[in-house]
Parts: C-alpha cells; structure tokens; sequence
C-alpha cells in the first residue's frame, strides 16, 4: 500500500506541477513528499522530474510513465471497489463545474448519495472559467453548452431552458422589449452563461431573429449577471436554473416568452474517459436520476 501510495503522489506532482500543492492533497509536508518521491525515483533507477526554481516537469521518461501508471491506478480502484461489500465508495472524488450550477442545483442534489457512501470524500472546484482539469485530477466535470471535441466522453445529464430577463425597476424605466430587435435599445448585462458571443438567437412561427447585443455590464461569474439584472443594470440571458428563486420572489421577470431561445445541454464531462472510476460514474447517474424526478413533478426543466 505504501508504493501505491507513493504512485498516486507522483501522478499529483506531476500533474499539479508542484511538490507543495501535491503534499497537502495528500496530508504531507513538502518534505515528506520530496522524499517519497525521490525514493520512488531510486528504486525505479530513473529520474521521473525535473525540478526548476519555477516549476516541477516530468521528463520524458517520467511522462511516459505517468501515461501508463495513471490508467493502473484507475484500475486498482475499480478492482477494490468490485468486491467492497455493499459496493460502498470510499476515497476522493473531485468534482468541477460552475459556481451557479453548484450552489443552486447540483449541492442540494448531493446529500443523499454521500450518505449511502459515508466513506466517500467530496471535493467541488467552482470556478466559471473552465479548468485544467487533467491537471487538477478531476473525475467529473459539469459542462453548460456544447462541449469541446476531445478525448474525453461526456453523459447529457438534462436539457434546460434559456431565458431573457430583467427586474421590473428596470423595465418601468426602459420600457419592455417586445420583440428581439427592441433588445439592441435597452442596456444588456452578460455573464459567462449570458450570450451567444454577440448575439442572442430567437425562432417564432418558422422565423429566426438575431439580436445582436452589446452588454453594458460584464462579470466573469454568472452568479454576479443575475445579481447585476436583479438590482436593475439592463437584460440579461441565463440558463433556468440560475434564475429560479428570483422568478419565483418576483425580483425578475421573463421577457418575449412567445420567442424560443435554444436549450443548454448540461452534460457528465469525464476527463479520463474509460478509465473513469466507479464513483464518478455513479454520482452522474445520481444528479440525473434525482433531475428527472424534479422535471416529473415541476415541469421546470426538460
């Protein structure tokens, strides 16, 4: 267990770049890490890094085994966890998506899986910006849109819908829009969820209307656009699931309804693709099982 251990250490500082950031996902000191891996390299006969005073590499022979070590660890995991009594998930698994998402669908959503696994440890990355997420080891990434072509696979989750709104402040100042070309003379906030880059696309009755938009106020987070629309700054375009408590206090309102606006997939993006382990397979089939529920009895997505 102890060169198990050291194995997946190596995999961390390679991949995060970093003895230091390596050791505390791990509980080390940077030391205790250091030696670890330089133990490691002895008993290989192989130097697996290269250290610089900027950055921890791996060379091309610790590439090359970073490659094939990676998918064994994997292996080894789901190995454990097949005969496990009860097929209890233990471990970490590492979780990515956008802060919006997180706090308002997929947190309230986790309670009753972590506790069928007690012994299984949760770690959110919450960042808008899309990540690095083969460095940052993560095993499932929740991705809004299209997703990026790549070697990794993807599970559509649910599809949900777009919606243009504002606060009705802002409305009983501007005026409400009341077709897509009425949007290019109101102020228009936008967020990373916010637009199609430059333009947001309508379809009615067999016609399709582009408005292009210039937003006003930007914010990298999406929770910062829907807080901005709320205190009045212009329209924005958000997913439904980022606007449900504001629709339902009142503080926004929809606009041109009788338009449809594309849906957003929301997709499992699993960065190891086959080699995924079991608990981020089944924590997706949990978020997906618990959505359909939700869209059964609230018709609130589809």
């Amino acid at each position: 267990m102890k060169d198990i251990f050291a194995l997946k250490l190596y995999t961390r500082v390679a991949r995060l770049g970093s003895f230091s950031a390596a050791a505390r996902e791990c509980g080390l000191s940077q030391s205790q890490a250091s030696r670890i891996i330089a133990e490691l390299e002895a008993e290989l006969g192989a130097r697996l890094l290269s250290r610089t005073t900027r950055a921890v590499v791996p060379t091309e022979a610790g590439s090359e085994f970073l490659a094939r070590m990676e998918p064994i660890l994997t292996a080894l995991d789901e190995a454990e966890h097949s005969v496990r009594e009860g097929g209890e998930l233990r471990g970490l698994l590492r979780m990515s998506m956008p802060t919006s998402v997180a706090i308002r669908e997929v947190i309230p959503r986790l309670a009753g899986f972590t506790a069928r696994h007690p012994h299984l440890q949760l770690q959110l990355l919450l960042e808008d910006r899309r990540q690095d997420l083969i460095r940052d080891a993560v095993d499932v990434a929740i991705r809004l849109g299209q997703l990026p072509d790549s070697g990794a696979t993807a599970r559509l989750i649910v599809t949900i819908p777009r919606m243009i709104l504002a606060a009705p402040r802002y409305l009983e100042r501007a005026g409400i829009p009341a077709t897509p070309d009425d949007l290019a003379g109101h102020r228009i906030v936008g967020g990373p969820a916010a637009s199609v880059p430059g333009a947001w696309k309508f379809e009615r009755d067999g016609e399709t209307v582009v408005a292009d938009v210039q937003p006003h106020f930007t914010t990298n987070e999406n929770e910062g656009a829907v807080a901005a629309a709320v205190a009045g700054f212009g329209i924005t375009s958000t997913t439904g699931w980022a606007c449900r408590r504001e629709l339902d206090d009142g503080s926004l309102v929809p606009l041109l309804v009788d338009w449809k606006t594309a849906d957003i997939p929301v997709h499992a993006y699993f960065p190891m693709g086959r080699a995924t382990r079991a608990a981020g397979r089944a924590v997706v089939e949990h978020l997906i099982a618990d959505l359909r529920a939700t869209a059964e009895t609230t018709c609130s997505v589809s």
